[in-house]
């Protein structure tokens, strides 16, 4: 092949590379524990890891990166010309807060039989919740804090009590008096609203599509039921201390069917709000 040839070829290829790279647009931190939020070009067939995705008639979708994400996956876009693209992502390794806690009872270590099949219960309705799909397209909207406040627990932190790894942290507290009024951080669909779980307490779902959700813990009062839709910024509950919580906080948390996110990849700083707010 001669080299006017060759450059042609290169020049070609460098068009198509282009090309394709402009079709799919990704938000979103890359590191473990992010929510990303992306848009395709309709029509278009997305795998994560082999695994496929649920692209909305627009093109747009959503995935995440676990706790203890692998660094290195690949994101497979077919298009609706047949050609397919492989993609991959590098992820950022986090360091999480890990507190040793000893000298704690038995009794809080592994609670009574009745107490446990009561959890294991709750459990499964949290599940369920989390696991439904709707067509909502509430999730690619830009999420706002549904309480802002001091920040008193982070994503990912982790106990060891006694010695024993306890399961790791998988929202973001907010701490706030009893009766502090929580909003919806986007729009969406009421898929859980339980006012007393062994664990969570007053436990609230949103569903907001395409796999994400919002969960909203330990509340002192619901208002709104099962079913209902919710938009932005509307009122849903109140913060409390119920059930294992040590004091009145909100916790909140982001998933990706049951993938467990970190809700501060999706919104500002809480610095940054409570700056804004103290201007006006």
């Amino acid at each position: 092949m001669n080299k006017i040839a060759s450059l042609a070829i290169a020049g070609i290829a460098a068009l198509v590379s282009t090309s394709i790279s402009a079709q799919v647009e990704l938000n979103g931190e890359f590191k473990q524990g992010a929510l990303i939020r992306a848009k395709v070009q309709p029509g278009t067939q997305v795998y994560l890891n082999d695994d496929p995705i649920k692209v909305n008639p627009n093109g747009e979708f959503a995935f995440g990166f676990s706790r203890e994400a692998e660094l290195k996956q690949m994101l497979k876009l077919v298009y609706p010309d047949g050609l397919t693209e492989l993609k991959p992502l590098s992820i950022e390794k986090r360091d999480y807060k890990i507190q040793q806690v000893n000298g704690i009872s038995k009794k809080i270590m592994k609670p009574d039989p009745k107490a446990q099949s009561r959890a294991a219960k709750d459990s499964k309705q949290v599940k369920t919740a989390r696991a439904q799909f709707s067509p909502n397209d509430a999730f690619n909207q830009t999420f706002i804090w549904p309480l802002t406040g001091r920040i008193s627990g982070v994503y990912g932190s982790q106990r060891v009590y006694n010695g024993k790894p306890g399961t790791p942290h998988y929202g973001v507290d907010v701490a706030a008096k009893t009766g502090t009024v929580v909003v919806a951080p986007a729009d969406g669909v009421i898929s859980l609203s339980v006012a007393d779980m062994f664990y969570s307490g007053g436990t609230m779902i949103i569903d907001h599509g395409y796999g994400v959700s919002s969960s909203f813990l330990h509340l002192s009062k619901l208002y709104v039921k099962e079913g209902q839709t919710v938009k932005q910024g509307d009122k849903l509950a109140e913060v409390g201390a119920t059930g294992r919580a040590t004091g009145p906080h909100l916790d909140w948390r982001i998933n990706w069917y049951q993938m467990r996110l970190d809700p501060t990849t999706i919104v500002p700083s809480m610095k940054s709000v409570l700056e804004k707010q103290s201007t006006k």
